[in-house]
Protein backbone atom coordinates (compact mmCIF):
# COMPACT_ATOMS: atom_id res chain seq x y z
CA UNK A 1 0.00 0.00 0.00
CA UNK A 2 2.84 2.57 0.63
CA UNK A 3 4.52 1.69 -2.56
CA UNK A 4 1.16 2.11 -4.12
CA UNK A 5 0.77 5.50 -2.44
CA UNK A 6 4.18 6.85 -3.60
CA UNK A 7 2.77 7.22 -6.78
CA UNK A 8 -0.88 7.39 -6.72
CA UNK A 9 -0.33 9.98 -3.91
CA UNK A 10 3.01 11.87 -5.10
CA UNK A 11 2.88 11.26 -8.25
CA UNK A 12 -0.56 11.28 -10.30
CA UNK A 13 -2.70 12.64 -7.89
CA UNK A 14 -0.42 15.92 -7.82
CA UNK A 15 -0.32 15.70 -11.44
CA UNK A 16 -4.33 15.31 -12.22
CA UNK A 17 -4.64 18.47 -9.61
CA UNK A 18 -2.53 20.62 -11.54
CA UNK A 19 -4.09 19.83 -14.89
CA UNK A 20 -7.79 19.92 -14.05
CA UNK A 21 -7.13 23.08 -11.98
CA UNK A 22 -5.03 24.63 -14.56
CA UNK A 23 -8.21 23.60 -16.82
CA UNK A 24 -10.76 25.13 -14.66
CA UNK A 25 -9.08 27.94 -14.31
CA UNK A 26 -8.44 28.46 -17.99
CA UNK A 27 -12.28 27.53 -18.98
CA UNK A 28 -13.84 29.60 -16.36
CA UNK A 29 -11.78 32.15 -17.22
CA UNK A 30 -10.35 32.55 -13.40
CA UNK A 31 -13.52 34.28 -12.29
CA UNK A 32 -13.44 32.46 -9.19
CA UNK A 33 -10.15 33.07 -8.24
CA UNK A 34 -8.82 36.33 -9.67
CA UNK A 35 -11.37 38.31 -8.46
CA UNK A 36 -11.72 38.13 -4.27
CA UNK A 37 -14.13 40.99 -4.12
CA UNK A 38 -17.07 38.99 -6.05
CA UNK A 39 -16.32 36.11 -4.23
CA UNK A 40 -16.09 37.99 -0.35
CA UNK A 41 -19.64 39.56 -1.39
CA UNK A 42 -21.23 36.72 -3.03
CA UNK A 43 -19.96 34.35 0.00
CA UNK A 44 -21.65 37.24 2.21
CA UNK A 45 -24.81 37.56 -0.41
CA UNK A 46 -27.95 38.55 1.84
CA UNK A 47 -29.67 35.77 1.00
CA UNK A 48 -32.86 34.92 2.87
CA UNK A 49 -31.61 31.08 2.80
CA UNK A 50 -28.25 32.54 4.15
CA UNK A 51 -28.77 30.88 7.68
CA UNK A 52 -28.65 27.03 5.71
CA UNK A 53 -25.91 28.65 3.65
CA UNK A 54 -23.32 29.43 6.26
CA UNK A 55 -24.73 26.27 8.08
CA UNK A 56 -23.53 24.05 5.41
CA UNK A 57 -20.06 25.67 5.15
CA UNK A 58 -19.80 25.25 9.14
CA UNK A 59 -20.85 21.39 8.57
CA UNK A 60 -18.27 21.16 5.63
CA UNK A 61 -15.65 22.94 8.00
CA UNK A 62 -16.12 20.21 10.95
CA UNK A 63 -15.40 17.51 8.15
CA UNK A 64 -12.19 19.23 7.31
CA UNK A 65 -11.08 20.84 10.67
CA UNK A 66 -10.11 17.67 11.94
CA UNK A 67 -6.73 16.68 13.29
CA UNK A 68 -5.60 16.91 9.09
CA UNK A 69 -5.19 20.45 10.33
CA UNK A 70 -3.04 19.68 13.28
CA UNK A 71 -1.39 15.91 13.26
CA UNK A 72 -1.52 15.66 9.26
CA UNK A 73 0.69 18.77 9.29
CA UNK A 74 3.12 17.23 11.39
CA UNK A 75 3.03 13.99 9.54
CA UNK A 76 3.80 16.02 6.61
CA UNK A 77 6.38 17.75 8.28
CA UNK A 78 7.94 14.70 9.98
CA UNK A 79 8.19 12.77 6.75
CA UNK A 80 8.31 15.31 4.34
CA UNK A 81 10.23 18.04 5.63
CA UNK A 82 9.93 21.81 5.95
CA UNK A 83 9.08 21.85 1.81
CA UNK A 84 5.86 20.02 2.38
CA UNK A 85 4.25 23.21 4.06
CA UNK A 86 4.91 24.54 0.76
CA UNK A 87 3.19 21.80 -1.07
CA UNK A 88 0.29 22.05 0.99
CA UNK A 89 -0.13 25.75 0.18
CA UNK A 90 -0.05 24.67 -3.63
CA UNK A 91 -2.39 22.10 -3.89
CA UNK A 92 -4.54 24.09 -1.78
CA UNK A 93 -4.75 26.69 -3.98
CA UNK A 94 -4.81 24.75 -7.09
CA UNK A 95 -7.91 23.11 -5.45
CA UNK A 96 -10.01 26.07 -4.54
CA UNK A 97 -11.17 25.90 -8.14
CA UNK A 98 -12.07 22.59 -7.80
CA UNK A 99 -13.93 22.82 -4.29
CA UNK A 100 -16.07 25.34 -6.21
CA UNK A 101 -16.76 23.44 -9.10
CA UNK A 102 -17.81 20.42 -7.00
CA UNK A 103 -19.75 22.68 -4.73
CA UNK A 104 -21.38 24.01 -7.64
CA UNK A 105 -22.42 20.75 -9.29
CA UNK A 106 -23.61 19.36 -6.39
CA UNK A 107 -25.73 22.22 -5.76
CA UNK A 108 -27.16 22.05 -9.44
CA UNK A 109 -27.96 18.06 -8.68
CA UNK A 110 -29.58 18.38 -5.52
CA UNK A 111 -32.42 16.08 -3.80
CA UNK A 112 -35.28 16.51 -1.94
CA UNK A 113 -35.85 13.90 0.97
CA UNK A 114 -39.21 15.53 2.87
CA UNK A 115 -38.67 18.60 1.40
CA UNK A 116 -35.07 18.96 2.69
CA UNK A 117 -32.03 19.31 0.31
CA UNK A 118 -29.69 16.81 0.33
CA UNK A 119 -26.95 15.73 -2.40
CA UNK A 120 -23.37 15.28 -3.18
CA UNK A 121 -20.87 13.92 -5.74
CA UNK A 122 -22.15 10.45 -5.72
CA UNK A 123 -25.78 12.45 -7.24
CA UNK A 124 -24.03 14.51 -9.78
CA UNK A 125 -22.11 11.40 -11.15
CA UNK A 126 -25.35 9.33 -11.89
CA UNK A 127 -27.16 12.31 -14.02
CA UNK A 128 -23.85 12.83 -15.72
CA UNK A 129 -23.49 9.30 -16.79
CA UNK A 130 -27.67 9.00 -16.91
CA UNK A 131 -27.38 11.99 -19.82
CA UNK A 132 -24.75 10.28 -21.53
CA UNK A 133 -27.29 6.72 -21.67
CA UNK A 134 -24.68 5.32 -19.50
CA UNK A 135 -26.32 4.12 -16.62
CA UNK A 136 -24.82 0.50 -15.87
CA UNK A 137 -21.46 2.28 -16.35
CA UNK A 138 -22.29 5.13 -13.90
CA UNK A 139 -24.26 2.75 -11.65
CA UNK A 140 -20.88 0.88 -11.09
CA UNK A 141 -18.73 3.90 -11.40
CA UNK A 142 -20.83 5.55 -8.55
CA UNK A 143 -21.08 2.67 -5.94
CA UNK A 144 -17.13 2.21 -6.11
CA UNK A 145 -16.66 5.93 -6.05
CA UNK A 146 -19.36 5.68 -2.24
CA UNK A 147 -17.48 2.62 -0.93
CA UNK A 148 -14.33 4.35 -0.99
CA UNK A 149 -16.10 7.27 1.09
CA UNK A 150 -17.69 4.88 3.59
CA UNK A 151 -13.48 3.46 3.92
CA UNK A 152 -12.29 7.21 4.21
CA UNK A 153 -15.18 7.67 6.74
CA UNK A 154 -14.16 4.83 8.74
CA UNK A 155 -10.90 5.31 8.70
CA UNK A 156 -9.75 9.19 7.97
CA UNK A 157 -13.23 10.19 9.24
CA UNK A 158 -13.31 8.23 12.49
CA UNK A 159 -10.01 5.92 13.25
CA UNK A 160 -7.45 8.47 13.04
CA UNK A 161 -9.37 11.33 14.54
CA UNK A 162 -10.59 8.60 17.83
CA UNK A 163 -6.84 8.02 17.91
CA UNK A 164 -5.97 11.50 18.51
CA UNK A 165 -8.13 12.39 20.55
CA UNK A 166 -7.02 9.41 22.71
CA UNK A 167 -3.53 10.06 22.54
CA UNK A 168 -4.19 14.28 23.81
CA UNK A 169 -6.31 13.14 26.65
CA UNK A 170 -3.52 10.31 27.25
CA UNK A 171 -0.60 12.86 27.60
CA UNK A 172 -2.67 14.71 30.52
CA UNK A 173 -4.18 12.29 32.08
CA UNK A 174 -3.78 8.52 33.31
CA UNK A 175 -7.02 6.87 31.56
CA UNK A 176 -6.15 4.27 29.43
CA UNK A 177 -7.49 4.60 25.42
CA UNK A 178 -9.35 1.59 26.04
CA UNK A 179 -11.41 3.74 28.67
CA UNK A 180 -11.12 6.96 26.22
CA UNK A 181 -12.65 4.83 23.21
CA UNK A 182 -15.38 3.83 25.16
CA UNK A 183 -16.28 7.26 26.83
CA UNK A 184 -15.78 8.41 22.71
CA UNK A 185 -18.12 5.11 21.61
CA UNK A 186 -20.98 6.39 24.26
CA UNK A 187 -20.97 9.93 23.26
CA UNK A 188 -21.32 8.78 19.57
CA UNK A 189 -24.28 6.34 20.88
CA UNK A 190 -25.68 9.62 22.35
CA UNK A 191 -25.42 11.78 19.05
CA UNK A 192 -26.04 9.14 16.20
CA UNK A 193 -28.70 7.13 17.99
CA UNK A 194 -30.75 9.82 20.49
CA UNK A 195 -29.53 13.39 18.64
CA UNK A 196 -28.87 12.16 14.86
CA UNK A 197 -31.20 15.56 14.06
CA UNK A 198 -29.16 17.73 15.66
CA UNK A 199 -25.71 16.78 14.26
CA UNK A 200 -25.61 19.93 12.35
CA UNK A 201 -26.26 21.86 15.59
CA UNK A 202 -23.22 20.35 17.54
CA UNK A 203 -20.98 21.10 15.07
CA UNK A 204 -22.27 24.80 14.26
CA UNK A 205 -21.67 25.50 18.18
CA UNK A 206 -17.99 23.42 18.31
CA UNK A 207 -16.33 24.77 15.19
CA UNK A 208 -16.25 28.44 15.52
CA UNK A 209 -15.38 28.39 19.22
CA UNK A 210 -12.76 25.52 18.91
CA UNK A 211 -11.11 27.39 15.79
CA UNK A 212 -10.81 30.82 17.24
CA UNK A 213 -8.88 28.95 20.41
CA UNK A 214 -6.74 26.96 18.27
CA UNK A 215 -6.22 30.29 15.47
CA UNK A 216 -5.88 32.48 19.05
CA UNK A 217 -2.88 30.32 20.73
CA UNK A 218 -1.18 29.69 17.49
CA UNK A 219 -0.77 33.36 16.71
CA UNK A 220 0.56 33.91 20.05
CA UNK A 221 3.11 31.35 19.55
CA UNK A 222 3.95 32.75 16.18
CA UNK A 223 3.90 36.37 17.52
CA UNK A 224 6.35 35.65 20.33
CA UNK A 225 8.55 34.59 17.87
CA UNK A 226 8.04 36.92 14.98
CA UNK A 227 11.71 37.59 14.60
CA UNK A 228 12.46 34.43 13.29
CA UNK A 229 9.33 33.81 10.78
CA UNK A 230 11.40 35.44 7.62
CA UNK A 231 13.80 32.25 8.59
CA UNK A 232 10.74 29.74 8.80
CA UNK A 233 9.52 31.04 5.26
CA UNK A 234 12.64 30.98 3.99
CA UNK A 235 13.25 27.21 4.77
CA UNK A 236 9.77 26.06 3.62
CA UNK A 237 10.80 27.54 0.00
CA UNK A 238 14.33 26.62 0.01
CA UNK A 239 13.89 22.68 1.35
CA UNK A 240 10.52 22.61 -1.18
CA UNK A 241 12.59 22.95 -4.30
CA UNK A 242 16.08 21.55 -2.97
CA UNK A 243 17.85 18.38 -4.06
CA UNK A 244 17.62 16.52 -1.24
CA UNK A 245 13.32 17.37 -1.25
CA UNK A 246 13.20 16.77 -5.19
CA UNK A 247 15.63 14.37 -6.62
CA UNK A 248 17.02 14.70 -10.00
CA UNK A 249 14.90 15.41 -12.93
CA UNK A 250 10.78 15.84 -13.56
CA UNK A 251 10.16 12.22 -12.17
CA UNK A 252 12.41 12.66 -8.72
CA UNK A 253 10.64 16.22 -8.31
CA UNK A 254 7.22 14.81 -8.75
CA UNK A 255 7.76 11.85 -6.36
CA UNK A 256 10.23 13.59 -3.63
CA UNK A 257 8.68 13.20 -0.29
CA UNK A 258 7.90 16.86 0.12
CA UNK A 259 5.87 16.86 -2.77
CA UNK A 260 3.93 13.64 -1.95
CA UNK A 261 3.52 14.40 1.31
CA UNK A 262 2.77 17.84 1.40
CA UNK A 263 0.40 17.73 -1.48
CA UNK A 264 -1.65 14.43 -0.24
CA UNK A 265 -1.95 15.84 3.24
CA UNK A 266 -2.98 19.00 2.13
CA UNK A 267 -5.72 17.62 0.61
CA UNK A 268 -6.65 14.81 3.45
CA UNK A 269 -6.91 18.00 5.46
CA UNK A 270 -9.22 20.23 2.82
CA UNK A 271 -10.76 17.50 0.83
CA UNK A 272 -10.84 19.37 -2.22
CA UNK A 273 -11.32 17.55 -5.31
CA UNK A 274 -12.23 14.62 -3.69
CA UNK A 275 -16.00 15.27 -3.32
CA UNK A 276 -17.28 14.50 0.22
CA UNK A 277 -17.70 18.53 0.94
CA UNK A 278 -20.70 18.51 -1.49
CA UNK A 279 -22.64 16.02 0.79
CA UNK A 280 -22.80 19.05 3.34
CA UNK A 281 -23.25 21.87 0.51
CA UNK A 282 -25.99 20.47 -0.97
CA UNK A 283 -28.11 20.76 2.60
CA UNK A 284 -27.99 24.62 1.46
CA UNK A 285 -31.22 26.23 0.27
CA UNK A 286 -29.25 28.55 -1.00
CA UNK A 287 -31.05 30.05 -4.43
CA UNK A 288 -28.12 31.22 -5.81
CA UNK A 289 -25.55 27.84 -6.40
CA UNK A 290 -22.67 30.22 -7.56
CA UNK A 291 -22.58 31.53 -4.46
CA UNK A 292 -22.43 28.88 -2.30
CA UNK A 293 -19.44 27.50 -4.15
CA UNK A 294 -17.54 30.73 -3.20
CA UNK A 295 -18.11 29.56 -0.16
CA UNK A 296 -16.16 26.20 -0.80
CA UNK A 297 -13.39 28.47 -1.95
CA UNK A 298 -13.79 30.10 1.77
CA UNK A 299 -13.79 26.48 3.55
CA UNK A 300 -10.49 25.58 1.32
CA UNK A 301 -8.65 29.09 2.69
CA UNK A 302 -9.66 28.62 6.13
CA UNK A 303 -8.49 25.11 6.53
CA UNK A 304 -5.37 25.18 4.69
CA UNK A 305 -3.76 28.49 4.31
CA UNK A 306 -5.48 29.73 7.46
CA UNK A 307 -5.41 26.93 10.28
CA UNK A 308 -2.83 24.31 8.81
CA UNK A 309 -0.34 27.07 8.39
CA UNK A 310 -0.96 28.05 12.20
CA UNK A 311 0.30 24.61 12.97
CA UNK A 312 3.27 24.54 10.41
CA UNK A 313 4.89 27.95 11.58
CA UNK A 314 4.18 26.20 15.67
CA UNK A 315 6.08 23.01 14.58
CA UNK A 316 8.86 25.39 12.57
CA UNK A 317 9.23 27.70 15.06
CA UNK A 318 10.08 25.04 17.66
CA UNK A 319 11.57 22.43 15.26
CA UNK A 320 13.91 20.90 17.43
CA UNK A 321 11.61 19.92 20.12
CA UNK A 322 9.11 19.03 17.96
CA UNK A 323 11.09 16.62 15.98
CA UNK A 324 11.50 14.32 19.36
CA UNK A 325 8.66 12.80 18.68
CA UNK A 326 8.94 12.42 15.04
CA UNK A 327 6.98 9.18 14.80
CA UNK A 328 4.19 10.50 16.94
CA UNK A 329 2.43 13.23 15.26
CA UNK A 330 0.08 14.57 18.28
CA UNK A 331 3.05 14.64 20.70
CA UNK A 332 4.89 17.06 17.80
CA UNK A 333 2.25 19.59 17.89
CA UNK A 334 1.80 19.17 21.81
CA UNK A 335 5.36 19.43 22.60
CA UNK A 336 5.87 22.42 20.02
CA UNK A 337 3.07 24.88 21.90
CA UNK A 338 4.13 23.36 25.82
CA UNK A 339 7.78 24.89 24.64
CA UNK A 340 6.63 28.13 24.28
CA UNK A 341 3.51 28.13 26.30
CA UNK A 342 4.47 25.98 29.20
CA UNK A 343 3.36 22.40 30.48
CA UNK A 344 -1.06 24.32 30.85
CA UNK A 345 -0.99 24.48 27.32
CA UNK A 346 -1.41 20.61 27.02
CA UNK A 347 -4.71 21.09 28.59
CA UNK A 348 -5.81 23.61 25.92
CA UNK A 349 -4.59 22.15 23.16
CA UNK A 350 -5.83 18.86 24.31
CA UNK A 351 -9.52 20.49 24.67
CA UNK A 352 -8.66 22.01 20.75
CA UNK A 353 -8.20 18.48 19.59
CA UNK A 354 -11.03 16.83 21.22
CA UNK A 355 -13.36 19.32 19.93
CA UNK A 356 -12.18 19.61 16.22
CA UNK A 357 -11.76 15.53 16.27
CA UNK A 358 -15.17 14.76 17.70
CA UNK A 359 -16.52 17.38 15.48
CA UNK A 360 -15.19 15.51 12.05
CA UNK A 361 -16.47 12.31 13.31
CA UNK A 362 -19.41 13.94 13.60
CA UNK A 363 -19.44 15.05 10.16
CA UNK A 364 -18.50 11.87 8.68
CA UNK A 365 -20.75 9.92 10.40
CA UNK A 366 -23.31 12.32 8.83
CA UNK A 367 -20.97 11.85 5.69
CA UNK A 368 -20.93 8.06 5.62
CA UNK A 369 -24.92 7.94 6.42
CA UNK A 370 -25.46 9.62 3.34
CA UNK A 371 -23.82 6.83 1.53
CA UNK A 372 -24.98 4.29 2.72
CA UNK A 373 -28.50 5.69 2.13
CA UNK A 374 -27.40 6.13 -1.54
CA UNK A 375 -26.67 2.17 -1.29
CA UNK A 376 -29.86 1.00 0.66
CA UNK A 377 -31.97 3.20 1.59
CA UNK A 378 -33.52 0.88 4.33
CA UNK A 379 -33.20 2.53 7.82
CA UNK A 380 -32.14 -1.07 9.32
CA UNK A 381 -29.03 -0.65 7.30
CA UNK A 382 -28.59 3.43 8.77
CA UNK A 383 -28.88 1.71 11.96
CA UNK A 384 -26.46 -1.03 11.45
CA UNK A 385 -24.00 1.31 9.91
CA UNK A 386 -24.04 3.58 12.50
CA UNK A 387 -23.67 0.48 14.82
CA UNK A 388 -20.13 -0.36 13.48
CA UNK A 389 -19.32 3.36 12.60
CA UNK A 390 -19.49 3.86 16.87
CA UNK A 391 -17.64 0.41 17.26
CA UNK A 392 -14.40 2.25 14.70
CA UNK A 393 -14.78 4.86 17.16
CA UNK A 394 -14.06 2.51 20.20
CA UNK A 395 -11.23 0.75 18.19
CA UNK A 396 -9.69 3.43 16.87
CA UNK A 397 -8.40 4.77 20.66
CA UNK A 398 -6.44 1.99 20.47
CA UNK A 399 -4.85 0.49 17.50
CA UNK A 400 -1.41 1.46 15.47
CA UNK A 401 -2.31 4.45 12.81
CA UNK A 402 0.70 3.32 10.14
CA UNK A 403 -1.74 1.09 8.29
CA UNK A 404 -4.64 3.02 8.79
CA UNK A 405 -2.89 6.45 7.75
CA UNK A 406 -2.11 4.16 3.96
CA UNK A 407 -5.59 3.48 3.69
CA UNK A 408 -6.89 6.83 4.32
CA UNK A 409 -4.62 8.11 1.63
CA UNK A 410 -4.88 5.78 -0.99
CA UNK A 411 -8.98 6.24 -0.46
CA UNK A 412 -8.24 9.94 -0.56
CA UNK A 413 -6.40 9.27 -3.66
CA UNK A 414 -9.19 7.11 -5.87
CA UNK A 415 -11.97 8.88 -4.92
CA UNK A 416 -10.39 12.65 -6.09
CA UNK A 417 -9.28 10.61 -9.49
CA UNK A 418 -12.90 9.20 -9.75
CA UNK A 419 -14.27 12.68 -8.82
CA UNK A 420 -12.18 15.25 -11.02
CA UNK A 421 -12.86 12.75 -14.27
CA UNK A 422 -16.53 13.67 -13.64
CA UNK A 423 -15.90 17.60 -13.15
CA UNK A 424 -13.78 17.62 -16.38
CA UNK A 425 -16.38 15.66 -18.05
CA UNK A 426 -18.93 18.06 -16.21
CA UNK A 427 -17.05 21.66 -16.91
CA UNK A 428 -19.96 22.73 -19.02
CA UNK A 429 -22.39 23.02 -16.67
CA UNK A 430 -20.05 24.69 -14.59
CA UNK A 431 -19.21 27.34 -17.06
CA UNK A 432 -22.99 28.31 -18.16
CA UNK A 433 -23.88 28.42 -14.34
CA UNK A 434 -20.61 31.01 -13.69
CA UNK A 435 -20.88 32.86 -16.53
CA UNK A 436 -25.09 33.16 -15.40
CA UNK A 437 -23.52 34.81 -11.99
CA UNK A 438 -21.00 37.10 -14.10
CA UNK A 439 -23.25 38.27 -16.61
CA UNK A 440 -25.22 39.76 -13.50
CA UNK A 441 -28.18 36.86 -13.47
CA UNK A 442 -27.23 34.20 -11.34
CA UNK A 443 -29.53 31.36 -10.22
CA UNK A 444 -32.40 33.04 -8.71
CA UNK A 445 -35.24 30.51 -9.68
CA UNK A 446 -36.39 27.48 -7.74
CA UNK A 447 -34.11 24.68 -6.38
CA UNK A 448 -33.73 22.12 -8.60
CA UNK A 449 -34.55 19.46 -6.65
CA UNK A 450 -35.17 15.95 -7.94
CA UNK A 451 -37.68 13.53 -6.07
Amino acid sequence: MEVINKYLSGTLVPIVLLLCSVFFFVKLRGRPLIKPISIIKGALNSDKDRATSFRALIMALAGTLGVGNIVGVASAIALGGAGAVFWMWISAILAMVLKYSEVLLAMLHKRSRQGEPYGGAMYYMMDFFASCKKKGIGLVFTIVFTVFCLINGFSMGCIIQANSISQSINSVTTFSPVLIGIMLALLGVVVFFFNGTRVFKICETMIPFVSAIYIGISAFVIISSYERIPQIIGEIIRDAFSMESTGAGIFGFLTSRAVRYGTIRGLFSNEAGCGTSPIAHATSTRKSITEQGFLGIVEVFIDTIVVCTATAFVILLNKDVAMIHSTNPIMMVISAFEYTLGEYSKLLLCVSVFLFAFATIVCWGYYGKECVYFLNKSKTTEKIYYMFYTLFIFIGAFISLDDVWQIADFAVGVMTLMNVLVLVLMSKEVKIETEKYYKKSPHKGALRFKE
